[in-house]
Formats: structure tokens, sequence, C-alpha cells
């Protein structure tokens, strides 16, 4: 910084430009040197405001502890010279009152005599200025309800609603976060989100608000069982408070919100992110709330057998999350005990206690966002004493029982009972069927590592006199085998048993359930090597050896659905062999392009699954029947298979299944317009992805997803939360470089709307620079305007400038006029904030209008309308017309931007005469754009009479009344017995030009 003081302006400029930066000792210690600054002015106000600035920075840090100094320097000068504060420092001064009382309340070493001696003197001040009391029983209420004094609080509560509101009082927002903390605090939440409404819906709102509204409504909604509006108000709150050091507060609700939702793991990522709340020591209360909210963490986590993982913690050593519960413990409660001691009470610490030994509201409420799992290892009960322990070991017999019973119903849980029946089979003898079963059901599900398995099982079978069932074993080992990658080998392999047990059936020496497990395996092993030939085999066309690869599958599925079919009533185990022929057929009609035939014949298996009391079988074929009908347009029918899908798969659905079914269902809805469920399903799949495991890969993907629907709600923080927790683990690789763009342009598009300009346009640029080398240039010409409207507004010209140049190059070689003609119109109002100044601006709307005039003469060439009359012609086809009317309008609306731009570019201190030049120079510009827009007709009406009306001010401006009020005149004869919103405005525009320009001739 120069060693030559600054002026009085700078120095104000230099306490905005302050005010404007982060939170944080950064922004403390500028405001603590432009106070320096401002003592060598010699001028008593400019002391005062620095003084003030310090004050406002200091109370929305971590550094509150310093707001007292400044503040009783202030008061002393207002005491010996209240004639240095003009009008605003003495609002300010009596404003930082409230701040005072809060910030005593919040240091334990201020007695508690001091603050109530403070509360005195703010009253009298606040009289002898003339002030309502309300600020005044606002301050006294926060005193008792941290005290705990019920009765007082309750009375200085309604003295504080029943007061004036005044110039003194907290902004509406501010009120009603306390109010409805209070209500909450005495146990009426609903209450409470009553009265945040009108913070929660946007109709009040100041610098800090909605913030700590949303976090505190955040628990009352898991109370009242709003788990939607909860998540919701997570997302959109958390991004709010998390740049914003003083809201330590707000901060450690949404760590206290997921540690109590089932989402410690993301609470675990909210406290890595800021790890100077653990010891900043500025403000006591925050940080009381923080560490007993780290503590209500840590001890969730440990009692989920977690207690050795580490954690963050504060800086200097590693931290396990049981060191840290006794840690965080600690520091809660010896602060507690200091706020305790100071008042007198034992409020503060069992208020502590409550918090940090809070149960989990909810078991599991998904957020969309990733985390890292965490896994849920339950703490080891105690050991069962010898009283209790049962003095029978478990009945073998009984668990053989219920394994067969299981097996015979084909229940998932069937390998899992025999699991059991094996464990508990060690060190007894059991005979060969037992033993051939528990290895038949040990091989499921083990891959290639269960095929010895098989045959041993099949050994078993055979010398337990079952030869059917011993030849089902080694078919489902030659399948196994298949799915390994030796397709042909398999196939030949299973030819023996297929021989044979057929040969055997036919003999009577086999039942119909063992033949159709021989056959299903060859059949499955016949589908899968018509996979792996990619289904090269498609009617219409097949060579030869794909339609030979059908003919049999086909052959084998029709095969095994005649051995099955009469038996369905008969035996569940061939029932769901009989659906899955039907099955196979359904595919290798869908293979066929008959997707009328697929369909029925899926819907077939589907129903003989669950009529045999097997619907987790179905699970597959919904899904597939699902993907059929939304293919040939019957998305009810779409929805309804995806819906009986996840209802048919229940309990046993594993993660990555409920993954896949619910972001196919959330597909289905999206395309219907349902997005509201649609966000519901995605959501549910991105949280089943990463119970899966499958955060990086299918996760990403219905996070994609479900940012878009959010987005299309118009849900735009959650949106944004939600797709830049997807954006890391998206890849071209894995989702192609499409989702990636499209995710950008999603963020780019939410955060525009969240008025983070630079940021939008940052994602926008990135992802251009990934379109740029995509054959269709399009989306990189809109990206690049999309980019350039964003850095515009966030008030960097000169790089929209350059972005615009990028956008417009980009459609001119696509042959886009409309692209073409904006970008330079945006263009040029972004160029006259910069060193080109208005030259260069006036440069490129001239061009843009070039550009528009020979686009219009084409058009008007291929419609057969003389290009100098831009009137309509009957000749050339409709479509033509509609082009050349499009054209023509944006003409019109160039010239109408050229002449706003040409007027609003006259400062104020322009002399008259150069004045004058400029005003007239718009006004022709905007004369040709009525005239453009009137050659359109009716259809261009609302731009016509706004361009009438901007040239009416013009005349005004220019000293013409008569020219004002024709124009005025004319705009209310075109809407003479117009209804609606636009004519309503364009009335009373018109009317209020009138009365303007007829009072000054008057004048």
């Amino acid at each position: 910084m120069s060693s030559q003081a600054m002026d009085f302006d700078t120095l104000r400029q230099a306490m905005a430009d302050n005010y404007e930066q982060p939170e944080g000792p950064a922004r403390n210690a500028r405001a603590e040197q432009l106070l320096v600054e401002a003592e060598k002015l010699n001028i008593p106000l400019a002391v005062i405001e620095a003084l003030g600035h310090q004050l406002k920075v200091y109370n929305y840090s971590s550094e509150k502890d310093k707001m007292f100094v400044p503040f009783a320097r202030l008061l002393r000068m207002w005491d010996e010279r209240p004639e240095d504060f003009d009008e605003y420092e003495i609002h300010s001064l009596h404003w930082v009152f409230k701040w005072m009382s809060a910030g005593m309340l919040d240091q334990p070493h201020i007695p508690l005599a001091s603050i109530e001696k403070w509360l005195g003197e703010m009253e009298h001040r606040y009289r002898l200025a003339g002030h309502s009391e309300r600020a005044v029983r606002g301050a006294e209420f926060s005193v008792a309800a941290h005290l705990g004094d019920l009765e007082r609080a309750e009375r200085a509560y309604a003295a504080w609603l029943a007061a004036d509101r005044d110039t003194m009082a907290d902004c509406h927002a501010c009120e009603l976060h306390s109010q409805g903390w209070w209500r909450a605090e005495r146990d009426a939440d609903a209450e409470a989100l009553e009265l945040w409404t009108p913070v929660l819906e946007g109709e009040y709102t100041c610098a800090h608000e909605p913030h700590t509204v949303l976090a505190s409504s955040l628990l009352p909604l898991l109370r009242l069982g709003r788990v939607d509006e909860a998540r919701a108000h997570h997302l959109r709150g958390f991004r709010l408070v998390r740049a914003m050091e003083s809201m330590r507060g707000a901060y450690a609700d949404h760590v206290e919100f997921c540690a109590l939702s089932g989402n410690e793991a993301r609470a675990l990522e909210l406290l890595a992110e800021r790890p100077a709340y653990f010891t900043d020591t500025g403000d006591p209360r925050s940080k009381l709330d923080f560490m007993a909210v780290v503590a209500l963490l840590m001890g969730r986590l440990t009692s989920l057998g977690l207690g050795e993982q580490t954690v963050p913690g504060p800086a200097g050593q590693a931290w396990t999350a049981g060191e840290l519960a006794v840690h965080a413990r600690g520091e809660a409660l010896s602060l507690a005990a200091r706020f305790d001691a100071r008042n007198g009470t034992s409020h503060v610490s069992e208020r502590a206690r409550a918090r940090m030994d809070q149960p989990p509201l909810v078991d599991r409420l998904p957020l969309g966002v990733r985390s890292a799992r965490t896994a849920r290892t339950p703490v080891p009960a105690p050991p069962t004493s010898a009283v209790t322990r049962p003095a029978a070991e478990p009945d073998l017999s009984a668990l053989l029982a219920e394994a067969r019973r299981l097996s015979a119903l084909r229940s998932p849980d069937a390998v899992e009972a025999w699991a059991t029946v094996s464990r508990a089979a060690e060190g007894h003898e059991l005979d060969v069927r037992d033993r051939a079963e528990m290895a038949d059901h040990a091989a499921m599900g083990r891959g290639p590592e269960g095929i010895e398995l098989f045959h041993r099982a099949a050994e078993l079978y055979a010398e337990a006199g079952d030869p059917g069932e011993a030849l089902a074993a080694r078919a489902r080992a030659t399948y196994v085998h298949a799915l390994s990658g030796a397709t042909e080998e398999a196939l030949t392999a299973v030819s023996e048993p297929y021989e044979k047990v057929l040969a055997l059936f036919a003999g009577g020496g086999t039942g119909v359930s063992q033949t159709a497990s021989v056959l299903v395996g060859r059949a499955r092993i016949l589908m899968h090597r018509l996979d792996e030939a990619g289904g090269a085999a498609q009617a219409g066309g097949a060579a030869q050896a794909g339609g030979a690869l059908v003919t049999d599958a086909e052959e084998a599925a029709r095969e095994l659905l005649a051995l099955a079919e009469p038996h369905v009533a008969d035996d569940v185990a061939v029932a769901s062999r009989a659906a899955e022929a039907q099955a196979m057929l359904g595919e290798l009609a869908a293979r066929s392009g008959d997707a009328e035939a697929a369909a029925e014949l899926l819907s077939r298996a589907v129903q003989t699954f669950v009529a045999a009391g097997l619907p987790w079988f179905a699970v597959e074929y919904d899904s597939r029947l699902a993907g059929i009908a939304l293919h040939r347009g019957d998305t009810e029918g779409a929805e309804r298979a995806a819906r009986a899908a996840l209802d048919h798969g229940g309990m046993y659905l594993e993660p990555m299944g409920q993954a896949q079914l619910h972001l196919q269902l959330a597909e289905i809805l999206g395309t219907t317009g349902q997005l509201r469920p649609a966000a519901e399903h995605a959501l549910e799949s991105a949280h089943w992805a990463d119970e899966a495991g499958e955060a990086a890969t299918l996760g990403a993907w219905a996070r994609h997803q479900l940012g878009g629907f959010l987005l299309r709600q118009g849900r735009w923080a959650e949106a944004a939360e939600v797709l830049e927790s997807a954006l890391p683990d998206l890849t071209a690789e894995m989702h192609g470089d499409g989702a990636i763009v499209q995710t950008r342009w999603w963020l780019g598009d939410c955060l525009t709307e969240l008025g983070e300009h630079r940021e939008a346009a940052e994602h926008w640029l990135r992802a251009a620079d990934i379109a740029r080398h995509w054959p269709e240039q399009r989306d990189h010409a809109m990206l690049a305007h999309l980019a350039a409207e964003a850095l515009g507004h966030a008030g960097l010209p000169a790089q929209a400038d350059q972005a615009y140049a990028r956008a417009g190059d980009l459609w001119r070689a696509l042959g886009n006029v409309h692209g073409l003609v904006r970008s330079l119109r945006a263009r040029a109002w972004a160029v006259a904030r910069t060193d080109a100044g208005l030259d260069g601006a006036r440069e490129l709307m001239s061009t843009a209008v070039r550009e528009c005039e020979s686009a219009v003469e084409g058009a008007s060439a291929v419609a057969g309308s003389p290009s100098d009359s831009l009137s309509d012609s009957p000749a050339g086809s409709p479509e033509d017309e509609d082009v050349r009317g499009r054209l023509v309008a944006e003409l019109g609306h160039t010239c109408r931007q050229f002449g706003d731009l040409l007027a609003r570019s006259v400062p104020d201190a322009t002399d008259e005469a150069a004045a004058r030049v400029a005003f007239e120079e718009a006004l022709a510009h905007m004369t040709r754009a009525i005239s453009v827009f009137g050659s359109l007709g009716e259809d261009a009406l609302d731009a016509r009479t706004g361009a009438e009306l901007a040239a009416g001010w013009l005349e005004a401006d220019l000293r013409r009344p008569a020219a004002a009020c024709a124009r005025a005149r004319a705009v209310l004869s075109a809407y003479a017995g117009v209804e609606g919103e636009t004519a309503e405005a364009r009335r009373g525009e018109a009317e209020n030009m009138l009365g303007l320009v007829e009072a000054g001739t008057e004048r």
C-alpha cells in the first residue's frame, strides 16, 4: 500500500471494496489498516465511518470479540461530539447497540451484571433518540432465553412483538428467525416452520437470511417427518453458509443434521472443510455449538463400531472418532460451564448435554450428493452369560428341513440356509444326499470356483441314487464354464447330460424337475452363445451362421417350454423353468425386431413367475418390458413395468439392482414430465449406487440425472450441489463427454439463477472447450454465447467481448443469422463498457444491422417478396414466410437496441448540444425499428409499441412535446380494446408520458 494518504472518497471506496471481500481475518486486517488511513485525514467523520466498518467486519467473522473496542471509541466520540456524526452514522451507532448486547452474551468472561447494565443503557439511549422499545425487548428476550429464565423470556418475547416496528427493529427476516427459533425451543416445531415460511419463500431476505432459517429448520423438519423438505433445506442452506466464516453456528446445524439422518460420512466431509472452526476462540458460544455437534457425530460413529476411524479434528495431531468424541465433549462442557458460572444457572450445560446425546432422527436419508460410504459395523454385543446361553446346539434336522423348504420354493435365502446347515454340520456325520445338496448350493454364486463343487455334488447325487439330479448338477457346471469364456467347450460338455437325461426321463428314471434343470442349462448356454456373437443374427438379412445360432437357441427354449409348461401348477421349480423359457423366447423375438411378440412373451414369463410365488425372478423381465414399452412409445406401460420391477424385487434386490431399477424408473418419469417423482427415484438410485460401491460409475450418472430433474423444477441450489458432486466422477470413457458437457451446462444455468455469474461462465467455457471438438458445432456456439452473457453479468466486459466474438464466429460458420446478430448486439453492449467505448459498440451494432438486412434480402428473394419493401408477400411457402418474418423481427430488435445503446451511452454531464446529437441518432434507429415492426402487422404489436414509447421519451428529451404526445397517443390507440398484462403496461407508460410531457409544457 502506498505511503501517500488516501482522500476521503478513496477511503470510502476502499471500505466498500473491502466489505465485498470474503469474511475472515484478511478482511478484518484490511479494515484495521483503513482505520489508520482514516486517522491521517483529520476528518472526524472519516474515523467514525472507519470504526463502523471495523465493527461490521468483526461482527461477521470469527473475531467477534474485537467488536467492543471500536464500539467503545465510537460511543465516546458520540458523547463528546455528536455533531461529528451524519444521519447515517447516528443510525448505525444505535443499530450496533444490538450487536453489543448479543456479543456480550457470547463472551462468558463478561459478567452478567454488565450485560444487564448494558440493557438498561441501551433502553435509555433508545428512549432519548425517540426509538421504539422493540429492539430493547428483543435484546432482553435473547438474554432471558440464554439464561433459561422461561418466565422472563416469554414476557420479553410478548413485549417485543407488541412494540412498534421502527428503524431500529431487526429486519423482518432476522426477527422471524428468532421468533421461530423460540417456538422450536418450546417444542412447537410446526409453529416455528409457519413463522419461517416468508423467509424460506424469499419474501423477506437479508445478508444472513435465509441462511440461518434454513439451518434452524433442519431438525424441526426431521422431527415432523418432512424429510424431503429437510433434504432440500440442507442442500440449499449449506451452499449459502459454506463460504461465510461468521456462520459457525449455522454450519454446526448442518453437521448435526447429517449426524442425525444417517449421513455421518457427509458430516465428516463438512468438518474437513472448516478446520479453523475447531480452534477459533473469538466467538465462544458458536464454538460451544460446534464442539457439541462434533461430540454428537463422533459418539454416533463410535456407536456404529467406527471409533478407530481417522476423522478431521483440531490441527496438530491425527484423531480417531473415539478420541475426538472425548475431546469435543470435554471442550463443549468446559465452555458450557464457563457460561453457567457467569450466568449462575446450569441451563447452558443441560442444553449442551442434550444436544450431544441426541438419538438419530432418521435411519437413512439419501441426500443425492456423493460422500464416502460409512460402513455400519455394529459394536459387538457382550458375551451371553452362562445362565442365558441355550443348553442345546442348533437342531441340525430342523436346519436341513428349513433349507430344503426354501430350496423347494426357489427362495433367494436358500443358499444362505444351506450355508447355515454346513456350519452346523461340522463334526456331524451326514448322509450322502445331505452332502450332495450342501455341495450343490455351496457352488451357487461362486462363479468359476463353483465348477468343481458342482461336479462333486453330481458324484454325491449319483451315489445317493438320483442320476437325474446328478445330470442337473453337471449341466449347472457347464453353464458356469460357458460364462467363464468357454462357450463352445461348455456346449460340447452339456450334450452328454442332455442326451442322458432325455433318455432317463423317457424311461421314467427321473422327473420333470431334474430334466428341466438340464434343459434350461443347455438353453442358457445357447442364449449365451448368441449374446457373444453380438446378436448378429437378425431377421430378414442375418448371415446363415447367425440364423443357425438363433434357431438353435429358439428350439432349445421351445423344448424346455414344452416339457415344463404342462406342470407349472404342480412344482414351483418347474414353473420357474417354464417362465424362463418364455422369457428366452421373448428375448429372441426382441432380437428379431418383433417388439409386440417380445412384450407378450416377456409378460407371460412375468405372470408365470409371480403366479408361482417367485416375483423376484420376474424383476429382470419387468425391466426389459419397461425398455420395450418405452421404445414403442408406451410411456404408461414403461412406468408400470418399471414400478413392477421394484415391487417384485422387494427386499431381495441387491444395492446395484436397486440403483439400476430406480434409475430406469426415474428416466421414464422424466420423459413424461413427472419431475418430482423422477427426482425421488434418481435420488434413491444415487444412494443405492453409493451403497454398492459404484459411486463413481452408476452413482455419478444418477446424480447427473437428479441434478437435471431438480433444475427443471427450478430448484437451483439443490441442483447445483448435486451436479457439483457428480462432476468429479463423470468421465468421457465411462459416461461420455456429452454427459460432462450437459452437467456443466446445467451448472451454468443453476449458478446464473443463483447470481454466481463468474462461476457459471467458467462451467460454460469448459463445456465449450469439449464441444469444440464435436462435428456439429451448435452446442459449442451456444455455450460460448452463454459464457459471454455470464461474463458480462459478472462485470467482466473485456472477457465477455472475447467470448461473444468466439460465439459470433461460430454462429457465422453455422449460417445461424439469429445467433450471429444476437452475439453482435450483446458484444456491442459489452464493448461500450471497455476502452473501445461507444465507437466500438456503434460499429458492432452497424454490423448486426447489415447482417440482418442481408439475411432479410436473401429470405425475401426465396419468399418472392421485394427485398426493399419489408412487407408481407403472398408468394412463397408458409415456411419461407415464417423464416423471413423472424429475420425481419430480428432486424427490428437490432434497430431498437441500437437506439437504446446510443441513448443510454450519453453521460449525465454531457453538454446539451452533444446530447442532442446522440439522441437524434438514437431516435433515427428507434424510428426505423417502429417501421420494421410495423411491417409485420399485429404479430409485432408489442415490439412496435415498445419502440414507439422509447421514441416518445427521446422526443421528450429533445424537447419536442407534441411529437412525444403523438407517439404516446398512437400507443393508446393501438391497444384500444386490447386486454392483457402487456397492454396494461403499455397503456400505463403511455399515459404516464402524456401526463409528464403535458405538465412540463404547461410550466
